[in-house]
């Protein structure tokens, strides 16, 4: 679908991703290390390699089963990547990190934790990314990646989460509706997972052509984006709205489950309204047995730098919080391809 801006429009057209040392991931755990345990953590960088054929490469390096080697979240393939993963060893001692290399895989950091690494345990990921040949001025683009930063952009979920050409809503679709069938678990999770992330995207885009996408309504449901914590309408405090002026706290929208929607009043309505519209997708989404959760409607990109150089390419660098799209805020920025 093509998804509303905020901010006027891209700019112009960049090259994205020309080499992987364009677009740097560098991922956040929150928390030290312990030092012991019977876990040991690898931190990791990669090149041009994803995390679960990193994952699946660490293993066979130590001649254990896969399921043993985990990690916090996916990172993009085309690119540099640095990410903890953990390997369970009781009673073993942490392996060479020399011994685990192969081609765009290094280990930088070895230690040991008392806990496994699961998915989302991390709090965030910082992003370095250099946008080549931009077609327009140097200059326009400081000024608005200055608005992108100050007020953020729309939480849209990325175009990598709905496959190649975006045909994962299709599948879906047809896994709903009894026409596509697949033993493979991984597979029929990312397909549902896609279709619950374009109705997410569809509601926040209705929100935008609104112009209500940043203007809490009546039964709002609010969020704060560090932490997916939910402050639902009979838990206000009353002062709801203020702390949403001063960016402490967020609007939120469905993800779509069973059960009955959190928010209530207009927004409740409207996101009725919507559902409707795309019943085929919520119903589908509710027969797989999954829940009514939210999500903020907007992210904003923390601790950024914005550097021109030599050659009049971007240079820029900030951080998002866990499961958000650095291509939700670039997309706002310039044409990215």
């Amino acid at each position: 679908m093509d998804l509303p801006y905020v901010h006027g429009g891209p700019l112009g057209r960049v090259n994205f991703k020309s080499e992987p040392e364009d677009f740097v991931v560098e991922e956040q755990l929150g928390f030290e290390p312990s030092g012991d345990g019977e876990h040991c953590l690898l931190w990791v960088e990669k090149r041009d390699l994803d995390s679960n054929a990193a994952s699946a490469r660490i293993a066979d390096a130590l001649g254990i089963r896969r399921r043993l080697v985990s990690h916090c979240g996916l990172k993009d393939r085309h690119a540099v990547t640095r990410q903890w993963f953990s390997v369970h060893l009781p009673g073993q001692d942490s392996p060479d990190p020399d011994a685990l290399a192969s081609d765009g895989l290094r280990v930088l950091r070895v230690t040991r934790n008392t806990r496994k690494l699961r998915r989302g345990t991390h709090i965030g990921n910082r992003f370095s990314i250099r946008l080549r040949q931009p077609n327009f001025e140097p200059c326009l683009a400081a000024q608005h990646w200055e608005r992108i930063t100050k007020q953020g952009v729309p939480n849209f979920f990325g175009p990598q989460r709905f496959g190649h050409e975006g045909k994962n809503v299709d599948k879906a679709l047809a896994l709903f509706r009894g026409a596509f069938q697949t033993r493979d678990r991984l597979l029929r999770g990312l397909l549902i997972s896609s279709a619950r992330s374009h109705l997410f995207n569809v509601i926040v885009a209705e929100r935008i052509i609104r112009d209500v996408w940043d203007r809490p309504l009546n039964g709002e449901v609010f969020g704060i984006a560090s932490n997916r914590s939910l402050i639902l309408p009979e838990r206000k405090r009353g002062d709801e709205c203020e702390r949403f002026a001063q960016g402490l706290i967020e609007l939120t929208a469905p993800l779509w489950g069973e059960g009955d929607l959190q928010s209530i009043n207009d927004v409740q309505l409207l996101e009725q309204k919507l559902a409707r519209a795309h019943s085929e997708i919520t119903q589908g989404l509710e027969a797989f047995g999954l829940r009514q959760e939210r999500r903020v409607l907007r992210v904003r990109p923390e601790d950024s730098t914005f550097a021109v150089t030599d050659d009049d390419d971007l240079e820029i660098s900030f951080r998002l919080p866990k499961g958000t799209y650095a291509t939700a805020v670039l997309r706002e920025l310039a044409e990215i391809g």
